[in-house]
């Protein structure tokens, strides 16, 4: 059996195959969109029609949001992973099936729907069994398997536009999108439910027996698994006695509206970098600049390989460096990349002629896509679920991935009449957001790297509002788990040892 770190790693491996179909979904759609057979079946839709069809999938994944904290907490969340992967199977065979352009918007708010929830569940269910030393690496697989979903659909993409004629054309890569759904559906219910989840529900031996299987190759009586699971049970008594309506005490306890606050900014700033402008619109902005259709579909497949580099550097620094240094410069660099940007479109048009000005706008476009997907895409997922305790976790992440959701969807909208009434100045927005998203990042949002999720409210609720200078200690990641191992664990913010004989755990106060 593998050591209980990679097989903890493994099973968030598999909870994160669903993001494969959210980057391949976000990805595929640009090369079926021009398609004749695709036009002729969905009656030549002009270019709000088209915006529709896209943003369709943005407003399903939207929608779901509105439920799925609470089913999560009602069912459980390899349940719930489970509903999301049949919602995306049913939403993209009504694509891949399409008669007429009704479907389409159909298949594309209920596959939206699914992604929607998995984008959410993954990460959630991916903190709640990850080891404190290596949740980040574990969060941040989200953002590396849409990375591969959206590498996958620009080859695919691109082989079926020019390989395929007629209905193939399109419905075979629509059709390609259901297969990384089958197997985590199939599967999901084989891994182990999240231990938080059980405790919640007062199954207090089962979630012994799965920290014990994650953490410890099955051994019960391991120190490190008998103290965590002492401190789960112990915060889901505090949080029983303290807080009875979870959706109440999100909005009316301020550490836990401070929190959902900083959750909700950090989507929606994502989207005010501009990546979402580069992903839609890239043949458009690349014109700006002379680079024809053709070599931007091209460049786009090198972009979408430097993605995936960045996603993977992510994962690999993220529980050493932490998330609050690498956010802040990361969203300083997006600026930077889009300062430069501006200034070369606005010096050297459509039609300037200067290769070494479309050399440079290039290169900036991809020094933004690395350091957006080793920093703030992943990030943004990242961050959220590990900031909340566990009575209140799904339904805040559920209302923060809804604020990414709609922020994606007022960009998508807003950008195409933004590039025909004020053209190059509209790149000034997202120049300005990156440098004002590291300001505030750097002001206001503490560091997470390591603390065990039983630990946060505590320690929210030592961190000042104003995060520079304020000292706030945070430990070693190793020397915690190893606190643990050793029967030390904080329960409302004081710290306990956890002494075992053979009547079981027993406490005692420091």
């Amino acid at each position: 059996m593998p050591s209980p770190k990679v097989y903890t790693w493994l099973c968030g491996f598999f909870a994160a195959l669903g993001s494969v179909t959210f980057g391949y979904d976000l990805g595929i759609i640009a090369s079926v969109l021009p398609s004749e057979d695709f036009n002729r079946v969905t009656g030549n839709p002009d270019a709000t029609k088209q915006g529709l069809i896209v943003g369709c999938l943005l407003l399903g994944a939207f929608a779901s949001n509105i439920y799925i904290g609470s089913l999560a907490d009602r069912i459980g969340r390899r349940a719930s992973i489970l509903a999301g992967c049949i919602t995306f199977l049913i939403g993209g065979g009504i694509q891949t099936g399409a008669q007429s352009i009704r479907y389409m918007y159909g298949g594309r708010f209920l596959a939206g729907m699914g992604i929607g929830m998995l984008a959410m569940l993954a990460p959630l269910y991916q903190s709640e069994i990850a080891h404190p030393s290596i949740r980040g690496r574990l969060t941040t697989l989200q953002q590396f398997m849409l990375g591969l979903g959206a590498l996958i659909a620009s080859f695919i993409g691109y082989g079926c536009f020019h390989g395929l004629t007629g209905q193939a054309q399109w419905r075979v890569p629509l059709g390609i999108q259901l297969l990384p759904a089958v197997p985590l559906a199939f599967f999901i219910l084989l891994l182990p439910e999240s231990p938080r989840y059980l405790a919640m529900k007062g199954r207090d031996a089962q979630a012994l027996q799965v920290l014990a299987r994650l953490h410890s190759r099955g051994d019960e009586n391991d120190p490190f698994v008998v103290a965590e699971h002492q401190e789960i049970l112990e915060q889901v008594r505090i949080e029983k006695e303290e807080t009875r309506d979870a959706w109440v005490q999100l909005f009316t306890n301020k550490s836990n509206l401070r929190r959902l606050f900083l959750g909700v900014a950090l989507q929606f700033s994502v989207q005010m970098t501009g990546v979402s402008v580069i992903q839609y619109y890239s043949p458009q902005i690349f014109a700006s600049i002379g680079i024809d259709t053709s070599t931007t579909l091209g460049l786009q497949s090198g972009n979408s390989v430097i993605a995936l580099i960045g996603e993977g550097l992510c994962i690999w620094f993220i529980d050493r460096l932490g998330r609050r240094g690498p956010l802040v410069w990361a969203n300083a660099i997006s600026g930077f990349t889009f300062v430069i940007g501006t200034i070369l479109i606005k010096l050297f048009p459509a039609g300037s002629d200067n290769h070494n000005a479309s050399r440079a706008f290039v290169a900036m476009t991809w020094l933004f896509n690395l350091v957006f997907s080793s920093g703030i895409g992943p990030l943004s997922w990242a961050i959220p679920v590990e900031m909340f305790n566990n009575a209140t976790r799904a339904k805040a992440t559920a209302i923060t991935s809804s604020a990414a959701w709609i922020s994606n969807f007022m960009i998508a909208q807003v950008s195409p009449p933004a590039f025909a009434n004020i053209g190059w100045k509209y790149y000034l927005v997202f120049a300005i957001c990156g440098f004002t998203n590291a300001l505030f990042f750097w002001a206001f949002l503490p560091e997470t790297r390591g603390i065990p999720l039983e630990e946060l409210d505590a320690y929210f609720s030592r961190a000042p509002i104003f995060i520079p200078g304020s000292h706030v200690e945070l430990k070693d990641v190793g020397a915690r788990e190893e606190e643990l191992r050793r029967g030390r664990i904080v329960v409302g913010g004081l710290e306990e040892d956890v002494r075992i004989d053979e009547d079981g755990p027993e406490k005692e106060k420091l």
